[in-house]
């Protein structure tokens, strides 16, 4: 998994599986764009302006559940 923030473009985008070519892409909500593969499994997903929706665009807190 792959999280990346552009502060360029203020988009931050999550990439769930490497190497899989998007087949679809959807905009589910305003902003929110979902990519799927071929199959129909979300493979990615995009945040724009995420600097307004998202607390802190340059901090990524991850947690393995036990």
């Amino acid at each position: 998994m792959k999280v990346r923030y552009d502060p360029k473009t203020d988009t931050l985008s999550v990439v769930l599986k490497d190497n899989t070519p998007v087949h679809e892409s959807d905009e589910d909500k305003p902003g929110v764009i979902l990519d799927y593969d071929k199959d129909g499994n979300l493979i990615a997903f995009e945040i724009l302006d995420a600097s307004k929706r998202v607390t802190d665009t340059h901090k990524v807190d991850f947690q393995l559940a036990e």
